[in-house]
């Protein structure tokens, strides 16, 4: 005669928990690496470098360059991206309207310094490129004491 159990997934809540928030603790800061620190948004990029830039590629597909907003301050690159619904006058039926309008966005900070003035973007099949040109971070400076 077979015997059959039934076993659940262990799992130890409270230790998730109390790990959880020992890795929130501020102390363990420095371990947690600079980019996942600004993480927002659900809008897929791609963030990657050469000898000379960074390069933030986001899928947006359907948006005009009037509808996209782009800012970038203090290291992190904000993406906005709203579509409102166009007014139509047709005597179609609809069983889904899911293209029409509707907003994504994402944050993310960049892994190095860039110069902020001198960012070019370009939004060519969907696909909004940016080219952030990398600059050396300002280095300390030696005070003379009088």
């Amino acid at each position: 005669m077979n015997t059959l159990i039934r076993r659940e997934p262990v799992s130890f809540p409270t230790f998730d928990r109390l790990f959880g928030q020992l890795l929130g603790d501020p102390f363990f800061a420095e371990m947690r690496p600079a980019v996942a620190a600004i993480e927002e948004g659900t809008l897929p990029i791609d963030l990657s470098e050469d000898e000379k830039s960074i390069f933030v590629r986001a899928s947006l597909p359907g948006f005009k360059k009037d509808e996209i907003e782009v800012e970038v301050h203090d290291g992190v690159v904000s993406i906005k991206a709203a579509r409102s619904e166009e007014k139509e006058t047709t005597d179609e039926k609809f069983y889904r309207r899911e293209r029409r309008f509707g907003s994504v966005s994402r944050r993310v900070a960049l892994p190095t310094v860039v110069d902020e003035q001198k960012v070019a973007a370009e939004l060519k099949d969907g696909v909004l490129t940016l080219t952030l040109p990398k600059t050396k971070p300002d280095s300390p400076r030696k005070i003379n004491i009088n």
